[in-house]
């Protein structure tokens, strides 16, 4: 019935997460384990069933790239470094999906540090464009299939030029959306590279 239990403490806040994948549509006694596990100190608890892999991790899987999937909270859009938090890791090695345009129309990628503030200038200058300004959110999901929170520099609709901040050179392994909100997945920067094609830039203020 229990596929994983998952235990987690929030870099940040220090909160314990309890997260299950379940096989199955309900989990016996559902509400007599949540109360349990709050009485020995579970702050959040996730419960996650019959998980359905995301467009992301099929392709990862076609082109047998190693991945790990983590799963949290997927009920509202999170910050990113809420996301963080609620895994347990490092901002610096959480990634989120920036999708922007130029004045020349054309859209560019910008894969950057959760914590971190995308420069517009240092965007337009790594793009060779004369400026860069963020999409609005209400043309995200036509133009990359994805929506806000849930957005990953895999399996776009169209390929879009990308840049990966210069700061994932140094990490072993960077985590970024999967595709769908409480999805992310981590994956080796070299790895990404052969199902993205993109480029190093420093592109934060």
């Amino acid at each position: 019935l229990v596929r994983h239990v998952l235990l987690r403490k929030g870099f940040a806040s220090g909160e314990h997460m309890v997260c299950l994948v379940i096989n199955g549509k309900k989990l016996p006694h559902e509400k007599e384990f949540i109360e349990r596990m709050r009485e020995v100190g579970a702050d959040s608890i996730s419960l996650s069933f019959n998980m359905e892999k995301t467009n992301v991790m099929r392709i990862l899987d076609q082109k047998k790239i190693p991945y790990h999937h983590y799963e949290y909270d997927n009920s509202q859009a999170y910050s990113g470094t809420e996301v963080a938090d609620m895994l347990g890791q490092d901002p610096k090695v959480v990634y989120k999906t920036l999708v922007t345009v130029a004045k020349s129309k054309k859209n560019y990628v910008f894969v950057i540090p959760v914590e971190e503030e995308l420069d517009l200038k240092k965007a337009a200058k790594a793009a060779n464009e004369k400026s860069i300004e963020m999409l609005k959110s209400k043309e995200l999901l036509p133009l990359t299939g994805y929506v806000h929170g849930g957005c990953s520099p895999i399996g776009m609709k169209k390929a879009f030029t990308t840049f990966l901040h210069s700061t994932a050179k140094e990490q072993e392994h960077i985590i970024f959306s999967a595709g769908k909100i409480g999805y992310q997945v981590e994956v080796a920067p070299e790895d990404l590279a052969k199902v993205v094609r993109f480029m190093f830039a420093d592109v934060i203020k």
